[in-house]
């Protein structure tokens, strides 16, 4: 079984780093012509998943504007999720769960496990009632082959307090979070090989502002920020440095808003740069 760490690493030696988020947000519906319904949310992810396929290697469909609808909408992402595995896309439930015990373990077994009607290759995942409650989570992941990205230090600036705060041992709360889950990777991880359990930093965090420095094993970074938030393909090396090739670039509304006849166009425009960014 060929670990999420080492799928991520082929879907880049194929296609590149950009992932293209589903983010069917009710102004982006109104651009594409679609009311705000689950059958709309799902005829957008479909045409995000058919403009994706070919052309980058990861997709992350953002969990709330399909569950705003209720049962309707999980029918709906369930259709997004069957259409990106049978595309042959790595996937990345950006559903940012966060819980202990047996409750945090459910939400694992919704998404990871193969067979499930929510089966993703990833899930985000919260470590804010701590790293341990996701250890259920983690192991989960572990046996199937499937991929978790812990929260450490996120793109949006109403996070930066409690994220950089200082932590009981003395460096922040966010490169605590970062060294608790390398350590468990350290030990999981076969020599040469990325790691399964990767972070959730943003592509406009200043790393030394944030306490984080390089860690290893080297794990796949999920970088949201790029985009309409303003990192682009040039800060891959500036931002994230020796790490910069184990980053999964994340757009979404840079690439959605050019509406259904403009993604696949624009999907290969920025795949190019970041190639670019990180070879040139």
């Amino acid at each position: 079984m060929t670990s999420f760490g080492q799928r991520v690493r082929a879907a880049f030696g194929s296609h590149g780093q950009l992932c293209v988020g589903i983010d069917p947000h009710a102004h982006l519906l109104a651009e594409w012509g679609m009311d705000a319904s689950a059958a709309a949310a799902r005829e957008f992810g479909l045409r995000v998943v058919e403009a994706a396929a070919g052309r980058v290697g990861v997709v992350k469909p953002q969990v709330s504007f399909f569950e705003r609808y209720g049962s309707a909408g999980f029918a709906a992402l369930e259709d997004v999720l069957a259409a990106a595995r049978d595309a042959g896309l790595v996937i990345i439930a950006d559903a940012k769960r966060g819980d202990i015990g047996s409750t945090m373990d459910a939400y694992g077994e919704a998404w990871l496990t193969p067979g499930s009607p929510l089966e993703a290759d990833a899930m985000t995942a919260s470590p804010y009632l701590g790293v341990g409650a996701l250890e259920g989570t983690f192991a989960l992941a572990e046996r199937h082959g499937k991929g978790v990205f812990v929260l450490a230090a996120t793109s949006n600036t109403d996070a930066r307090p409690l994220q950089g705060a200082q932590s009981s041992g003395g460096t922040t709360v966010a490169a605590e979070i970062v060294r608790e889950v390398s350590e468990r990777n350290a030990r999981t991880t076969p020599e040469g090989e990325w790691a399964s359990l990767g972070f959730v930093i943003g592509g406009t965090v200043d790393w030394r502002d944030a306490g984080l420095r390089p860690f290893s094993p080297v794990a796949p970074i999920l970088g949201p920020g790029f985009g309409h938030q303003g990192a682009e393909p040039v800060h891959l090396r500036e931002r994230f440095g020796a790490l910069s090739d184990a980053v999964i670039a994340s757009e979404s509304r840079s690439i959605l808003s050019t509406g259904p006849d403009g993604i696949a166009a624009r999907i290969a425009e920025r795949a190019a740069l970041y190639t670019a960014a990180v070879t040139g």
